[in-house]
């Protein structure tokens, strides 16, 4: 139990640092797209304007520029640092004048096909291949300049933050996961610390319980014997069982939570351990009068402590004799294969209980709100086959049918 609550102090920790990372990581990135790609529009436009020929900027390149902020460019210095190429058309279409001194890697033909394709979309802006282009009608009154302006610095400048903030989030996240391991111990050592004092209460009270109960049977069987068997002395000697049933239910709890790295496993067959198991309790189902009827498919093998699944058939076999109704129906079945297997418990009642399914594996539920001294509770058995069957990483489940009948699932 204890390591099953470090494993989810750990998963739910990671699980916050995770999102934490993931959010900041996200933002971060999301906000150097958005700012390089609004400084590549301002670069664009600013080109575009002056149509690539740094005379048009307002400061001539022999003019003192005016200095900017600390760590920031003016448009001359903008325009010296873009690799960009210009093309111009006259009204009717035809390139009259190209500009690639700006950029090596686009040759003058490849410059003016690009142009071509773009002025034949008639598109005023937009991005092709690694460029931005952007139309624009000339400053000398006729045609049209398409600047195309190169993004592949831009690109890897994405993909250099993207993948420095991947490895620094990973990084982060392998030393907060180290960090969180070597923490958890202590973060849950008051609980583990107070789980360990009940589950020592529980058995130190339940070692105490069992003299002061073995004297009060054995003076009831001794009264017996000189006054006879009486309604009085029966009803002490079936409520020592009850409470002897309690206590080893409680001290098996006790030791469940425990960790299960010590229990000592073997492989069995399960079919025959379920159908020897369940002819011990056919007589006393005959003499209520209900039926017994089984689907055991043979040749099944499990591999476990075989205490343990012996209990647990036990648990819910005491269950369906306690509470199946005079006259009614107990079935058990189990199939399986190598990978995956189910094993199922179902009896008609009197009467269902009044509360979901779910609630009738919590400890110490009753299902008879009377609080009868004849019939006990559901909750203290079904948590113990509920702990059986999570040691074994199974998922045992409750479910109700036909208004009359409980059925009790297990999968492994």
């Amino acid at each position: 139990m204890i390591k099953t609550l470090q494993r989810k102090f750990i998963v739910t920790a990671m699980t916050a640092i995770s999102a934490l990372l993931l959010l900041l990581l996200g933002t971060i990135n999301i906000l150097n797209i958005y700012y390089v790609g609004n400084q590549l529009d301002k670069k664009l436009e600013m080109i575009s304007q002056n149509e690539g020929n740094p005379d048009n900027i307002p400061m001539a390149p022999g003019d003192m520029p005016p200095r900017e902020p600390y760590g920031m460019k003016n448009d001359y210095d903008t325009f010296m640092s873009s690799n960009f190429f210009v093309v111009r058309f006259d009204r009717n279409g035809d390139i009259v004048y190209s500009d690639v001194s700006r950029i090596s890697s686009v040759s003058e033909e490849d410059a003016k096909e690009l142009a071509e394709k773009i002025y034949a979309q008639n598109d005023l802006s937009g991005k092709i291949d690694s460029f931005e282009y952007m139309v624009r009608d000339s400053r000398m009154g006729f045609g049209k300049v398409v600047v195309f302006l190169d993004t592949s610095g831009d690109i890897y400048s994405y993909i250099r933050v993207l993948f420095l903030s991947a490895a620094i989030g990973i990084a982060c996240w392998l030393l907060m996961l180290l960090f969180v391991i070597l923490l958890s111990k202590r973060a849950i050592r008051p609980i583990a610390e107070n789980v360990e004092k009940q589950k020592q209460f529980v058995t130190n009270a339940g070692h105490e319980i069992k003299t002061p109960i073995a004297i009060i049977q054995s003076n009831t069987e001794a009264m017996e014997l000189y006054n006879g068997e009486n309604k009085w002395s029966k009803n002490i000697k079936e409520q020592t069982v009850r409470i002897n049933e309690l206590m080893k239910n409680l001290l098996t709890l006790a030791r469940m939570d425990e960790s299960s790295a010590n229990l000592i496993q073997s492989e069995f067959s399960l079919s025959q351990l379920l159908t020897d198991h369940i002819e011990c309790f056919r007589e006393t189902l005959k003499l209520r009068g209900i039926t017994l009827q089984t689907s055991i498919q043979p040749m099944i093998s499990f591999r476990a402590n075989k205490e343990h699944i012996t209990q647990l058939i036990s648990v819910l076999m005491d269950n369906a004799v306690k509470y199946t109704n005079e006259g009614g129906n107990v079935f058990v079945s189990l199939e399986g294969n190598d990978k995956r297997i189910k094993l199922q418990f179902k009896n008609t009642c009197q009467q269902l209980p009044p509360v979901p399914p779910e609630k009738l594996f919590d400890r110490f539920y009753r299902a008879d709100e009377a609080r009868t001294q004849k019939n006990g509770g559901y909750g203290i058995g079904l948590s113990v086959a509920q702990s059986i069957t999570e040691t074994y990483k199974g998922r045992i489940t409750a479910e109700y049918e036909n208004g009359n009948t409980i059925i009790f699932t297990i999968r492994f």
